[in-house]
């Protein structure tokens, strides 16, 4: 079974960046999209950003212009770049993949609390 791994979480100040880096146990082309999803404290989990296998983004808007994904399909590894990052942004996020229509495989999450 495929595995995600997240790694680039960690503290951060209102205002910074952070890069997360998703990667794969096998070839992310066979996922028909892959997607970032975050939870906060006490809140339902979310999805922020998907990339599908053509390359094509979507964003939710509470990140559209400060969130970027992308996804490197030679190293099997998906980022997000989040900038001017706030309070909000606090959660837990996690990597997933979209075999066909369900969110089907995911990641362990990696924290980002955001500092005031």
């Amino acid at each position: 079974q495929v595995q995600l791994v997240e790694s680039g979480g960690g503290l951060v100040q209102t205002g910074g960046s952070l890069r997360l880096y998703c990667a794969a146990s096998e070839r992310i082309d066979r996922f028909a999209a892959m997607g970032w999803y975050r939870q906060a404290p006490g809140k339902q989990r979310e999805l922020l950003a998907i990339v599908t296998r053509g390359g094509y983004s979507t964003y939710v808007d509470s990140v559209k212009g400060r969130f970027t994904i992308s996804r490197d399909s030679a190293k099997n590894t998906v980022l997000l770049e989040m900038d001017s990052l706030k309070p909000e942004d606090t959660a837990v996020y996690y990597c997933a993949a979209r075999t066909v229509v369900e969110w089907d495989t995911w990641g362990q999450g990696t924290q980002v609390p955001v500092s005031t």
